[in-house]
């Protein structure tokens, strides 16, 4: 479960941003093509944040769809997992967005 480091990660990078004021919410973007489980990271989360200035932060995750373009005809994909192929037969990818893994806001007292 690699949920459970990115997640003391994540409290790692907030703790040192919110330079010790009590944070309440975080709001985190992951890409649907990182392979991170949203769920999994909740999960951590209330544990790893004990003790820290985030203990008590509500953590919310926006899941950023997958988006590619084909490097043969350069049309846009929708991409539900890590790899694909355009409808032209090109597996020949652009990877556009899905792959983000990203504090996007601190919420502090």
């Amino acid at each position: 479960m690699h949920e459970l480091g990115l997640t003391q990660e994540v409290i790692e990078i907030a703790c040192r941003k919110c330079e010790g004021a009590r944070v309440r919410r975080v709001v985190l973007e992951v890409g649907l093509l990182t392979a991170v489980l949203p769920d999994a990271m909740l999960f951590c989360f209330d544990l790893c944040a004990e003790g820290t200035p985030l203990e008590g932060a509500k953590l919310d995750i926006r899941q950023v769809p997958g988006k590619a373009r084909c490097r043969k005809c350069s049309k846009d994909l929708t991409l539900e997992q890590p790899f694909g192929n355009c409808p032209c037969g090109s597996l020949d990818l652009e990877w556009l967005s899905g792959q983000e893994l990203r504090i996007v806001e601190l919420e502090v007292v």
